[in-house]
C-alpha cells in the first residue's frame, strides 16, 4: 500500500519509514500541507500518517481539506499527537481516524496501521456492494441490458433531447414469437438462456449509444435518436438476420429454433405533447403485425 508519512522530524520520519518498508508499503514524504496536497492528487496514497506537532497540518486545516476534496475512495489518516484535543471527537468529519501517541514505538505504529487496512478493506468492500447493489437497480439479471425502469428514464432524456433538436427519432421492439413454446417445451432456465443470446444479438447490431432494454418478458426496445423509416428498419433488419442467422442449441447438440419479429415506430418531429410510453405503444402494435403476417419480419407505423 502507498502511504503518505507527513512529518518534519527526521529521526521520526526515519523510524515510521523502518517500519512500514518492512511491512511492504511504499512510502512518500511529506514536510508541509501543500506538498502532501500535491502528492494526493497524483492518486493511489489510500493511507496518510501525519505529524500535528512538527507540521502545519492544523494551521493549514490539511485533514478538512482532504475530507473536502472527496476524492474517489476513502482514504485513511492516522494522526500522530502529543494529546487528542477536544475538537478532535466533537467535529469527526474533520477529524482523523486515529491517533498514535508521541514517542513513537514501532509496535503500536505496526499495530495501528494494521487495524486501519482492515477499515479500508472493509470501505472497498462497501463500496464495490454498493456498486453491485446500483448496477442492479438499472439492469435485467438475465440479459444485462437496461431494465424498464432505466429504460424509461434514459429514453425520457433522448425523447427531451429530440424536442430540443427538432430531430427525428424511432422506437423498435422485438420480441420472440415462438417464446411460450420454448419456456413450454425447455423450461424457464433455457428460456432466460434464449434471452441473454437475444440480448446479446441486439447489441452486437446496435450502435454503442443506442439504449437497449428488456422492456417485459420477451419484448426488447431500443431507441434510435436521429433515425426515422428506412435507416430504423435497416437497424431491425440486422438485428433480425443476426440472430436468426445464430445457430442456438443446448449442450448435448438440440437446435432451439428461434423465431423473432420487429415493430417500429418513427417519429420525423418530437412535439411537447410527445410521450415515450405511447411510442412504445405504438411499438408494440406494430410487432403485432409483424407476428400476424407471419412472423421473422419487419412492420414501421408512422406518427
Amino acid at each position: 500500500m502507498k502511504i503518505l508519512v507527513l512529518n518534519k522530524d527526521l529521526m521520526e520520519r526515519t523510524v515510521i519509514q523502518q517500519v512500514l518498508q518492512h511491512n511492504g508499503h511504499e512510502i512518500v514524504s511529506a514536510e508541509s500541507s501543500e506538498t502532501a496536497m500535491q502528492l494526493l492528487q497524483e492518486g493511489e496514497i489510500r493511507f496518510i500518517i501525519a505529524d500535528r506537532a512538527t507540521t502545519d497540518i492544523d494551521e493549514k486545516q490539511f485533514i478538512q481539506r482532504v475530507r473536502d476534496a472527496q476524492p474517489p475512495y476513502f482514504i485513511y489518516i492516522l494522526l500522530i499527537t502529543p494529546r487528542v484535543q477536544e475538537t478532535d471527537l466533537t467535529i469527526p468529519r474533520t477529524g482523523a481516524d486515529d491517533y498514535l501517541h508521541k514517542p513513537i514505538i514501532p509496535i503500536e505504529l505496526k499495530s495501528r496501521v494494521q487495524m486501519g487496512e482492515r477499515i479500508l478493506d472493509l470501505e472497498d468492500n462497501v463500496a464495490h456492494a454498493r456498486d453491485t447493489l446500483k448496477k442492479m437497480a438499472m439492469f435485467d439479471p438475465p440479459t444485462s441490458l437496461l431494465n424498464q425502469k432505466a429504460f424509461l428514464a434514459l429514453s425520457r432524456g433522448e425523447l427531451e433531447r429530440a424536442r430540443r433538436e427538432q430531430s427525428p427519432l424511432s422506437l423498435i421492439a422485438v420480441a420472440i414469437d415462438n417464446f411460450g413454446s420454448i419456456n413450454e417445451h425447455y423450461g424457464a432456465e433455457i428460456g432466460n438462456d434464449v434471452l441473454n443470446v437475444i440480448g446479446q444479438g441486439i447489441r452486437e447490431k446496435s450502435r454503442q449509444y443506442d439504449n437497449i432494454g428488456r422492456y417485459e418478458d420477451d419484448l426488447f426496445l431500443i431507441i434510435l435518436p436521429g433515425m426515422i423509416g428506412q435507416d430504423a428498419e435497416k437497424v431491425a433488419d440486422r438485428i433480425l438476420r443476426g440472430i436468426l442467422n445464430t445457430q442456438t442449441s443446448l449442450i448435448d447438440g438440440t437446435p432451439v429454433d428461434i423465431r423473432i419479429s420487429a415493430g417500429i415506430v418513427s417519429a420525423m418531429h418530437i412535439s411537447v405533447a410527445t410521450e415515450i410510453e405511447p411510442l412504445i405503444q405504438h411499438a408494440k402494435e406494430a410487432l403485432s403485425l409483424a407476428k400476424r403476417s407471419g412472423g421473422n419480419q419487419v412492420h414501421t407505423v408512422f406518427v
